[in-house]
């Protein structure tokens, strides 16, 4: 069977070609470059428009085939661009008439992964998927690919692009920073990662303020650079420790930057995992990943009818069940002195005057420049070994302090025998998970009374004791915060987090959770606008219907 793939849901046009057991044919693109400003819909369009009937026969010919032995049509369903989506699905459609063959519809950010899954070898990687449009954390749980981190506003390429038109450094904007940052110096800016997710808005605006500043150019692009991409590291970085995978995928336009490449590559092997990225013909919007994309879909779920070829314009990319996928547990082989791994700590067994407990070390990230890193990692100590303190005093159990070592950015405190929700969560029956949910949601209720932000509420960050208490562990991204939009993000994160463990069973936990919440929450007024920003900030999700 011969797929040939049109993609067009940005600027890029691409066709490829890619038979049935994986082997590209061919993979042939041509890319629009504006004249000035960013990437206008319209334009867009008129450039696949365009470029599609003279790149058909470039790929037919690079394949060394002759059209007719096409089996069927593959195009970009979504997300992107409407105009240059809808201009993609005609030409498709098109073709589908005229040959007389089957037509498929397919998801673009699922098409970067598997395209980097057959190039490279990988078999069950967390993916940092990276692009003018798209920034995701992207790993396989539960029959689909899940998106444990995203932006919350724009895309870190969008970021890129929208500092070079301001500065005038011209589009795209990414390749021009990544020069200047070779001879720049650090400057700070804002590093912002909440839970799982990231936001550049901020990171953007301080950016243009240096600029206006007078601050150098080379500085600004350094200090850009350096921080929005440790902020994607450290949420690859992450999703690694929530889901034990050892692999990291590197994928999408944004691969193109060596420093991003390098710091991922730093990570992966401070973690313990393989690092992998695709041949850089196919990291950029291309046909060869819509064509092979189309093949798995195929196998699974035949081609659709040509009334249902409509375009998907806010496709996300957990919307799409992957039967072809496998749940590979190639989980990662720590050192025998590491009792685990997480995103910002080595956890290790130690003893305190005869009680077993855990030492919390923050290593030093080779990826992150030492002054983003120490400035972290000194803080978030700092700020841990308070909160494990103070949130006993809202009545929620966390492990007992030890001690705190800021010079060597490590907490000594009480080891808790138990089982991590992640665990279990799966294995109860549905009485003790509604039971363990409002639990969960009383506890996080408490906190917030006392403006208690905990940062990263995940499944991984709470156990159940031998006892039977509910304990909340990981206070490295917590703050204190009187905000709504804070107590929001804290529910959401965790939220997330059970949608990756059994996404059958998400939705409903987290309305007991929220249950339960709203039992413990004192102020009426100021819970009832937190559930409403809970449903507000959803809506802000990338391609969010």
């Amino acid at each position: 069977m011969i797929s040939l793939g049109i993609e067009g849901t940005a600027e890029k046009t691409g066709v490829g070609i890619v038979d049935d057991e994986g082997n590209i044919l061919s993979s042939v693109g041509n890319q629009l470059f504006p004249k000035e400003g960013g990437i206008h819909p319209r334009e867009a369009a008129e450039h696949h428009a365009y470029w599609i009937p003279k790149l058909i026969p470039q790929a037919v010919e690079e394949a060394g085939i002759d059209l007719t032995d096409v089996d069927f049509i593959s195009f970009s369903q979504g997300p992107g661009l409407g105009p240059a989506l809808r201009t993609v699905a005609t030409a498709a459609r098109t073709l589908s008439l005229s040959l007389k063959i089957p037509i498929v519809g397919v998801n673009h950010c699922i098409g970067h992964v598997e395209i980097g899954k057959l190039d490279t070898g990988a078999i069950n990687p967390v993916s940092l998927y990276v692009s003018g449009g798209n920034s995701q954390v992207i790993a396989f749980e539960s029959g689909r690919y899940r998106i444990f981190g995203e932006t919350l506003d724009i895309a870190v390429g969008n970021c890129f692009d929208h500092f070079g038109r301001e500065t005038g450094l011209g589009h795209p904007g990414g390749p021009v920073i990544e020069k200047l940052a070779l001879n720049g110096s650090y400057v700070d800016l804002p590093y912002s990662v909440k839970g799982m997710d990231f936001s550049f808005s901020g990171l953007l605006s301080a950016a243009l303020r240096a600029f206006k500043r007078g601050v150098p150019i080379e500085d600004i692009c350094f200090s850009l650079q350096e921080t929005a991409f440790g902020m994607l590291v450290e949420v690859t970085e992450r999703a690694l420790a929530h889901t034990d995978k050892n692999e990291v995928l590197l994928c999408g336009g944004v691969s193109a930057n060596s420093r991003l490449r390098e710091m991922l590559k730093i990570m992966a092997d401070e973690h313990y995992a393989n690092f992998y990225m695709p041949n850089m013909k196919y990291c950029g919007d291309n046909g060869a990943m819509i064509a092979w994309l189309g093949q798995l879909t195929n196998k699974y779920f035949g081609t659709v009818d040509i009334k249902d070829t409509h375009i998907i314009q806010r496709y996300r990319t957990d919307e799409v069940d992957v039967p072809w996928v496998k749940d590979y547990k190639n989980k990662i082989n720590l050192p025998s002195n590491i009792l685990a791994k997480g995103a910002e700590s080595d956890i290790l067994e130690k003893s305190y005057l005869g009680e077993d407990a855990i030492l919390k070390k923050r290593v030093p990230k080779s990826y992150r420049v030492k002054e983003i890193d120490n400035k972290i990692r000194k803080m978030r100590t700092k700020s841990e070994s308070k909160l494990i303190s103070d949130i006993k005093t809202c009545g929620v159990k966390s492990p007992v302090l030890f001690d705190v070592n800021l010079e060597d950015e490590s907490i000594l405190m009480e080891k808790i025998h138990g089982n991590l929700v992640k665990d279990i969560m799966d294995s109860l029956s549905s009485d003790d998970r509604f039971n363990l949910a409002k639990k969960i949601g009383y506890n996080i209720g408490l906190m917030h009374n006392k403006d208690i932000i905990h940062g990263d509420i995940t499944s991984s960050n709470m156990m159940v004791d031998d006892e039977g208490n509910f304990v909340f562990l990981d206070f490295g991204l917590g703050s204190y915060s009187d905000l709504v939009e804070d107590k929001a993000t804290d529910l959401l994160v965790l939220k997330k987090s059970f949608q990756s463990i059994d996404y059958e069973i998400a939705n409903e936990t987290f309305d007991w959770i929220l249950d339960g919440y709203i039992g413990s929450y004192e102020d009426d007024l100021n819970k009832n606008m937190i559930l409403n920003k809970i449903k507000e900030i959803e809506s802000r999700g990338r391609y969010t219907h």
